[in-house]
């Protein structure tokens, strides 16, 4: 759907707001974070874009292509891929459910038209057909209760922070930000939206924009790759070996770039979560610079105000960054001090029990 249309749909709905990206937010986007969390909102994500893929070799040529294991994927399981770089580097990422005949890939917007293309060159003699689907479907996310009475075509229940099958979680489990998440995103017919916004404009029914659904997302630590992801992304640096890697499965591109991370070495920087100072109202821009003292250590990913936590980001850094230590983010109008949480430690990969041989000592004359 585009902007214009969706400009009309949500045109009578008391304090809409919509940008190149759809229903930005309704004049209060830390109420609508509330109401979303609380399972009394959805959020139409303007910002998504649907591809399926149908034909009888669907999900084992998913499979052959990225980091998850599809293969024998059930109808309504949901699961996370990635395709990387021959380098292992995040080049695109899907949130994926199959419905028994066909697959749906909910992806980013700006990444559909790039994914599309990629799949359609690797059909070989496959029986597979890779579609962009946007034009009829959008995606409207909420708790797994707000969405369920929703005409759902597709429903994509986010495993995050799970540890799926074959994956690895480097953040801990216990005190995980994300714990206890409810989150799901459903492909509906696009005529849909036509409904919601009338539900809305009546008072039946909440909303809440796509602003209110991402300061969810970063408040649970949750990598995105249209954030996330900047050419450079290993899976290890932003925790994604936890629901987008199985590393047991067959071999893709990256793969050797993956296990080698994970067993031997450690991933060059990662992800933290910011607390940032609220006292004033300067909040950063992704692509700001991080600092440590003079040394800048790593740069600004996604930035949110949070209804509970306030201003918050997330953040790429060097491995060798002090864990939990007070940085500063140079923004274009000042400084901003933040406090940094762990999430992926600096230890994270190097998991291979390698056995060390015998050191040889010098042989001497009798």
């Amino acid at each position: 759907m585009t902007t214009a249309a969706a400009s009309r749909v949500f045109a009578d709905v008391p304090g809409a707001v919509v940008d190149d990206e759809g229903l930005a937010h309704l004049g209060a986007p830390l109420r609508e974070q509330r109401l979303l969390a609380e399972g009394r909102a959805v959020a139409p994500l303007g910002d998504r874009a649907v591809l399926t893929v149908a034909g009888d070799d669907r999900l084992s040529w998913l499979d052959s292509l990225s980091s998850q294991a599809l293969t024998a994927l059930p109808p309504g399981v949901s699961t996370e891929m990635l395709i990387l770089d021959p380098h292992g580097h995040v080049e695109y990422a899907a949130s994926v459910v199959d419905d028994g005949e066909r697959t749906w890939l909910i992806v980013d917007a700006p990444a559909a038209e790039g994914l599309l293309a990629w799949l359609r060159r690797m059909r070989f003699r496959l029986r597979v057909d890779p579609q962009d689907a946007s034009a009829d479907h959008v995606v409207v996310a909420g708790t797994a209760a707000a969405v369920a009475g929703l005409p759902a075509l597709a429903r994509w229940q986010d495993p995050w922070p799970g540890v799926s099958t074959g994956g690895w979680g480097y953040a801990e489990q216990t005190g995980h930000a994300a714990a206890g998440r409810d989150w799901t995103e459903t492909v509906v017919p696009a005529s849909a939206l036509d409904a919601l916004a009338a539900q809305a404009a009546a008072g039946e029914r909440a909303l809440a924009g796509r602003l209110a659904a991402d300061a969810l997302r970063v408040a649970a630590w949750r990598p995105r790759g249209a954030a996330e992801a900047d050419g450079k992304t290993l899976p290890h640096e932003v925790d994604w070996l936890r629901t987008a890697v199985h590393l047991a499965k067959g071999c893709y591109r990256g793969q050797e770039t993956v296990a080698k991370v994970h067993n031997l070495g450690h991933p060059p920087r990662r992800l933290v979560a910011l607390q940032l100072d609220g006292s004033d109202a300067l909040l950063p821009a992704p692509g700001d610079e991080v600092h440590l003292g003079e040394a800048v250590v790593g740069t600004v990913t996604s930035v949110a105000r949070h209804y509970e936590d306030g201003p918050i980001a997330l953040a790429l850094v060097r491995r060798s960054t002090p864990a939990d230590t007070d940085l500063q983010v140079v923004t274009a109008d000042g400084v901003v001090t933040a406090t940094a949480q762990t999430i992926v430690p600096a230890d994270a990969g190097a998991t291979a029990d390698v056995p060390r041989l015998p050191r040889l000592g010098r042989r001497t004359s009798s």
